[in-house]
């Protein structure tokens, strides 16, 4: 395994995920200081690792400011945790010699105090020089995560993959909040019904996507997916119709007879 992060480390963004970084790494043993908005130049030049955690937006002025004030050395290592921008966020630093780069952790937080427990086991994504990767290996190592590099230009594609995994499964957990309580459930009973099977297939997803799947599409259960369509309003419709298709891929994936396959993609594909 990668050795964890031998250097202090200064993170500029006092922010959920910036506070929550630093007690974790400082409760890793890796002496790491919190910066604001009140930076100085000498606030990061005794650190191996400087991390820019602030929104994406801010992230090409806070390294041209850096670079401005003279803050960054051609020994240390500046990564951002942008899950979208890649190193070219911070082009304004590149005559520094710094190795350049951007580390993601592919976790949410939103409580500071749980950021060490949130984190381990969770990945991070890496993207930079080697410098950089390497650095950041070091430092998800620190913080008992996992890391993966990604490619040049990909780092777009991996993060909307990132808001299927976690903003669209919250998006559909609410429209399946919102069916219980059209069928008549109580709104205290509905906003956590279907969270237990939620957390099921989350489980079963160890194994993959088409060995978790299970349900009517998986069945070939044609008569069941009309019905439920019925029942639907046309733009809930159309969703269940889109994922409706992701899902019979899946069940071809994993077996599904064809007669009965081509059963459901028809009622899929007809509904209006």
């Amino acid at each position: 395994m990668t050795g964890g992060v031998d250097t202090p480390v200064a993170i500029i963004g006092t922010g959920r995920m910036g506070s929550g970084l630093t007690g974790a790494l400082n409760a890793a043993g890796v002496p790491t200081r919190l910066i604001g908005r009140s930076r100085r130049p000498d606030d990061t030049r005794n650190a191996g690792l400087v991390l820019i955690v602030t929104p994406d937006e801010a992230i090409v002025t806070v390294a041209a400011e850096l670079a401005r004030d003279g803050a960054i050395a051609s020994d240390q290592v500046v990564l951002h945790t942008s899950g979208l921008l890649d190193r070219l966020a911070l082009h304004a630093l590149g005559s520094t010699g710094a190795g350049l780069g951007s580390f993601h952790p592919l976790q949410s937080i939103a409580d500071p105090a749980t950021a060490r427990e949130r984190l381990a086991g969770a990945y991070a994504a890496l993207e930079g020089d080697e410098r950089a990767l390497s650095v950041g290996e070091r430092l998800a190592s620190s913080l008992g995560m996992r890391s993966v590099r990604l490619g040049p230009g990909a780092k777009a594609a991996y993060h909307a993959g990132a808001v299927f995994a976690s903003n669209y499964l919250v998006v559909i957990a609410a429209v399946a909040e919102e069916l219980a309580r059209r069928a008549g459930v109580s709104a205290d009973e509905a906003a956590a019904l279907y969270l237990p099977l939620m957390r099921g297939t989350v489980a079963n997803l160890a194994a993959g996507p088409a060995a978790a799947l299970t349900g009517p599409i998986r069945r070939g259960d044609e008569a069941t997916v009309r019905a439920h369509l019925d029942t639907l309003e046309p733009d809930r419709r159309r969703l269940y119709c889109l994922l409706g298709l992701e899902a019979l891929a899946l069940a071809r994936a994993a077996g599904l007879q064809e007669g009965l396959a081509s059963a459901v993609e028809r009622a899929l594909t007809s509904s209006g």
